[in-house]
């Protein structure tokens, strides 16, 4: 959208049209229903994928290992969920977020077929919802969901989430209301178990107590890796084509702190979201096949440039992979933490909550 203001000599004659485009959608622009097919798409490459694994300190072989993906059956590298779900998101984000506040929620976010070097995820939405503020009528809360598809047309993912949308004209009307979401069949494509591969000959190449027997519910695991955001989060959300200008246009920040999460850019959710399953990957995904399902995740404090983020998997179930003997699904709540010091007291902060099921290998299958 643009505005334009035309400009004048002394005269009166008319030299040029000066444009204001203005980009992304404000609260008062959704319609409840809209599907909105968003721009670009994004083929994976390889470079992203390296780049993108090994700054969030991601270990499962699958996503690393050529020879270990295709023994396992993968045509190639695998694409780790956290990327598939940063770059699907991403695509949303100048139709959906570019002028949101803060990302609130995801809800029933699954994944589908693999997605692997050289594949190309393009996104649509639908909005569910539309409500206003209670207590700050410059903002509201949109409810979307949304699908991604690669080029072949198969779902690999689908997800629901809520940010907070800032309104353009706080007295604007809104299209308020709520919808039921579609129903979207999707679950992981798996390769099937090969018996004659000689699967125990790849075992070195992951942690060896990852496997499914070696988890019990109520148990905790501290996972003892951090890792320090710095300014490459700007960099990093760039990369993944997310136009949010929370989250590197320091002029718009400085111009109205009071009106942004700390007065200072907020790193992309993403970037949080991937660490944090990275950093709890060769405790828990090491020897996991494919992330199934979350059923609900938010971010509970920003996170800024300097800070260093934490995890920690709660084991809440365990159950049976329905027609797979040599996988069991594991039931976990994935906790993100930072350490905020202040008057020289540390204190451990909360940043994200996730609940995630993933499928892990049995040992008497694999080694």
């Amino acid at each position: 959208m643009a505005q334009a203001a035309l400009r004048r000599d002394p005269p009166g004659r008319i030299l040029l049209a000066l444009i204001r485009k203005k980009t992304g959608n404000f609260l008062e622009d959704f319609r409840l229903g809209q599907t909105l097919r968003h721009k670009g798409g994004r083929t994976v490459t390889e470079g992203l994928c390296a780049h993108f694994t090994d700054f969030s300190l991601t270990t499962n072989p699958l996503h690393k290992n050529l020879r270990y993906a295709r023994v396992y059956g993968y045509s190639g590298l695998v694409v780790p969920p956290g990327l598939v779900m940063a770059v699907a998101f991403s695509q949303t984000v100048e139709d959906i977020s570019e002028n949101a506040r803060a990302n609130l929620e995801y809800i029933d976010m699954r994944f589908g077929d693999p997605v692997y070097m050289g594949d190309t995820i393009e996104t649509e939405t639908t909005i569910l919802g539309v409500r206003p503020s209670s207590s700050r009528p410059e903002l509201g809360v949109v409810h979307v969901q949304s699908v991604g598809r690669k080029q072949t047309g198969e779902i690999v993912i689908a997800y629901q989430r809520k940010v907070q949308v800032f309104k353009q004209d706080p007295d604007a009307d809104l299209d308020a209301g709520q919808i039921a979401p579609k129903s979207i069949e999707v679950s992981p494509v798996l390769p099937s178990y090969d018996k004659n591969a000689d699967y125990a000959a790849l075992a070195h190449l992951t942690n060896d107590d990852t496997y499914f027997e070696d988890f019990h519910p109520g148990d905790t695991v501290e996972h003892s890796r951090g890792r320090v955001v710095t300014d490459e989060h700007i960099f990093l959300t760039g990369m993944l084509d997310n136009t949010a200008q929370v989250h590197c246009n320091q002029t718009m920040i400085d111009r109205d702190p009071a009106r942004y999460l700390g007065g200072r850019l907020v790193v992309y959710g993403g970037i949080p979201f991937a660490l944090c399953l990275g950093l709890s990957c060769p405790d828990i995904a090491d020897n996991s096949l494919c992330d199934i399902a979350y059923s609900t995740g938010r971010h509970t404090a920003p996170i800024f440039s300097g800070d260093t983020v934490f995890a920690s998997t709660e084991i809440r179930g365990k159950r049976d992979f329905p027609g797979r003997e040599d996988l069991g699904i594991l039931e976990v709540t994935l906790r993100g933490h930072k350490f905020d010091r202040k008057g020289g007291e540390e204190k451990q902060v909360e940043i994200f909550y996730l609940e995630r099921e993933l499928s892990v290998k049995r040992r008497s299958f694999y080694t």
